[in-house]
């Protein structure tokens, strides 16, 4: 199916956020996330869907100043 990540066009198999998360290579890594521009939390992502056209968000922390 075609979605967003980040805003790039991507065709995913995946069908919720936790398995897009590992479809991607994400696996354990610790990002935040959010669909739709509505964050999702990590404890949430294996129950939100993941639709055709949806745009996700999926961003990493950064260390330094």
């Amino acid at each position: 199916m075609k979605i967003q990540v980040n805003g790039e066009d991507r065709d995913v198999r995946a069908d919720t956020l936790q398995a897009l998360l590992e479809e991607l290579g994400y696996g354990a890594a610790r990002v935040a996330t959010a669909v739709d521009g509505d964050f999702v939390p990590a404890g949430r992502r294996g129950t939100r869907p993941v639709t055709v056209g949806c745009a996700v968000e999926i961003v990493a922390p950064m260390q330094g100043g």
